[in-house]
């Protein structure tokens, strides 16, 4: 098994959806980390997994130096990203999302 893993830094505002009271309704920004980790059986016709280059253009190019809530159709939340994010990245099998040093949500299929 072939594993490959991307980090990306990326600045980003959103308020969530909450049914109780919260800070985090209103709109703030966090500068995440993001691991992106990608495996496959075999690699493609170029020796690769995935190149790094995609990763970053589905994921970083998306979401940086955005209003989240203005991007995404559910409510931005480091799991429901971690989990977009797997859905989106081809080979995608674990996604890591850090709004700060302590808090982090991982998505795995």
């Amino acid at each position: 098994m072939y594993t490959v893993r991307k980090r990306l830094e990326i600045s980003a505002a959103h308020h969530l959806q909450l049914d109780y009271e919260s800070k985090c309704t209103h709109l703030h920004g966090h500068n995440w980390i993001i691991y992106v980790t990608c495996q496959a059986e075999t690699l493609d016709k170029n020796g690769m997994v995935i190149d790094f280059k995609q990763i970053k253009e589905l994921v970083h190019a998306k979401m940086d130096h955005q209003d989240l809530n203005e991007i995404f159709s559910f409510n931005p939340t480091a799991e429901n990203i971690a989990k977009w994010i797997c859905d989106t990245v081809p080979h995608c099998v674990k996604a890591e999302v850090r709004e700060s040093e302590g808090n982090v949500a991982v998505y795995e299929k």
